[in-house]
């Protein structure tokens, strides 16, 4: 792949160069950094580096460390100097021997020390490699569901407990990717697959081996957190091989698997219980986790660009200190304690405080917004399963999981749809308001997304409910729910997919911790939505709860959506620390 020129990537990025093209070659950081903020296209969708906001004290917090924040900063940060796409000239392989991650030395794609310079066709190979991983998380939640009723009967439980192990499952998923990509910052890439993996496969063995409900759902709550390592790494690793303006198309089809995942999981979950119990699903996911692991074996080189680890840096005020207060042996002694609660407060404590965003309106409202729709859609999960399995339904497990094929349907169109579709929208806002740069080309602001696709998305979802609820409570013919329950995920996904991008335009910098922030958020409230709904639907039925989420979904949707377009950019003009 032949480099671009200075030029055109400066034009790309919408820098202007200098009159002498070589001297773009020449730029020092500092002059990099004024060039950038002179010409920058988002003024108002972007943070200013230099506004005293809370894009660089968060980020203090969120990077561990001020001295780390070069080293460390989160997936999606948008620094300066990185927007000048530079020559990356040809890939330089690392020796086999020198290669880092566990058994580096088995992968068959070598490591290279800039993974951007890899052909084209390798790095599809490895983005496809990490969207199969990230099958794993959802298709382990979703391929329970069909069985439940199974577990509670074999294992001399109630639908409530065994609920838990959904719920559970959820909630790993949440806190676990916290962790997960903090390790992945100081022991690489392909180390936290191949752990992760591995303990995905063993706790699922053990999962299938249980002879007690405590101990299926202790598994469970393992395995979940063990498969939730892809939310966490597979985006960096996305960002590690490809170049920002490619990025865009690389990251959605990363994220077609994970999309897969809900959509095949309970159909398979159903066939396999039919024929051969609730434990065939959990040698199913061994059998599928223990693929994952030989692909990423084999297959997957690390990826992670060349860093010093904060874990192995020593404060140099620190080490003067001690050597001038204790004797040589005690001084070390100390340093290597320092370097340890160091370690410990990296890889522990510092993954909490990307929370600390929630106490900004915009990012508050907006992922409140989001967990209150994926929490309705767990609701919905437990509530076909207990519903469509028992009288006067009593469908077969098989046929159970095939229900959940609508609302599958809805969000896979959504998704390929309504991306393109927010995309025209915005273009389509930011050329009515006569937003133009000084080059003719439309200014975006966050706001322009929230046009009709998101009272769309906010009508229909709160509607669908209220339709499968009633319809079910009165047991029309199955068919009528179903309808429903496809709008449903039309709705929920256009949501879904608004808030993310949203996300990701608020927090310009740090657009990962935002997109993590909105997952551990709405798989806890998934978590809540999994343990109540069964004893809701015995006390109140199907028709009132869905009544109560469509009015909860409906008035929380209303009010975010006139909310954010009314305050959204003062917000943003005072800074997220306002």
């Amino acid at each position: 792949m032949n480099p671009p020129s200075e030029d055109k990537d400066l034009r790309e990025k919408n820098i202007v160069p200098t009159e002498n093209p070589n001297d773009a070659q020449t730029l020092t950081e500092k002059e990099v950094h004024e060039v950038d903020h002179r010409h920058e296209i988002e003024p108002e969708a972007l943070v200013n580096e230099d506004d005293h906001s809370d894009a660089s004290t968060i980020s203090e917090a969120v990077n561990n460390n001020g001295e780390n924040d070069g080293d460390r900063d989160l997936e999606g940060s948008s620094e300066v100097v990185r927007r000048i796409t530079t020559e990356l000239g040809p890939p330089i392989t690392i020796p086999r021997l020198k290669r880092r991650g566990l058994f580096a030395q088995l992968a068959i794609i070598p490591e290279i020390e800039n993974g951007k310079t890899y052909p084209r066709r390798t790095k599809w190979y490895i983005t496809a490699i990490a969207a199969v991983g990230g099958v794993a998380a959802p298709l382990g939640s979703a391929i329970f569901l069909p069985s439940l009723h199974q577990v509670a009967t074999d294992l001399n439980s109630t639908p409530t407990i065994v609920n838990l192990s959904i719920a559970l499952y959820m909630l790993a998923m949440s806190i676990f990717p916290l962790w997960w990509s903090s390790f992945s910052e100081a022991f690489g890439r392909r180390s936290i697959y191949i752990v992760s993996f591995a303990l995905f496969a063993l706790f699922n063995v053990l999962g299938a081996i249980s002879h007690s409900i405590g101990m299926l759902i202790v598994m469970r709550l393992l395995a979940g957190g063990a498969s939730a390592s892809v939310q966490a790494v597979g985006a960096g690793t996305i960002a590690d091989i490809w170049e920002i303006k490619e990025r865009g198309q690389a990251m959605g089809y990363f994220y077609l698997g994970p999309l897969c995942g809900p959509l095949f999981a309970p159909i398979i979950g159903g066939a396999l219980a039919e024929r051969w119990g609730w434990r065939s699903t959990m040698w199913f996911m061994v059998i599928f986790g223990g693929i994952v692991w030989i692909l990423i074996l084999f297959g997957l080189p690390e990826t992670l660009a060349v860093r010093k680890s904060p874990i192995l840096q020593s404060d140099p005020a620190t080490e003067t200190h001690l050597e001038r207060s204790t004797s040589r042996v005690s001084s070390k002694v100390a340093q290597n304690s320092a370097k340890v609660l160091k370690t410990l407060k990296i890889m522990l404590v510092d993954p909490l405080s990307i929370i600390l965003y929630l106490k900004f309106f915009p990012i508050a409202l907006t992922i409140y917004y989001a967990a209150i729709s994926f929490g309705s859609l767990y609701v919905l999960n437990i509530s076909i399963q207990e519903t469509f399995g028992a009288a006067p339904y009593n469908f077969s497990t098989l046929i159970l999981g095939l229900l959940y094929i609508p609302n599958s349907l809805g969000y896979l169109i959504a998704s390929i749809v309504g991306g393109k579709w927010m995309d025209k929208i915005m273009h389509r806002e930011a050329v009515k308001a006569g937003r133009f740069d000084e080059k003719g080309r439309p200014i975006y602001i966050p706001e322009d997304r929230m046009k009709e696709n998101a009272w769309l998305g906010a009508c229909l979802y709160p509607a669908a409910l209220l339709m499968y609820g009633w319809t079910v409570e009165y047991h029309v013919h199955w068919i009528v729910p179903m309808i429903a329950n496809f709008g449903f995920g039309i709705g929920c996904m256009l949501i879904f997919a608004l808030v993310t991008t949203m996300l990701t335009e608020i927090l310009p910098r740090k657009s990962s911790a935002g997109v993590a922030l909105n997952n551990f958020v709405r798989n806890i409230f998934s978590c809540i939505g999994a343990v109540v709904t069964s004893p809701i639907i015995s006390g109140i039925g199907n028709g009132w709860l869905f009544t109560i989420l469509a009015l909860v979904g409906f008035i929380s949707g209303v009010t975010v959506l006139v909310l954010m377009k009314k305050y959204g950019p003062r917000w943003r003009e005072k800074g997220i620390d306002q």
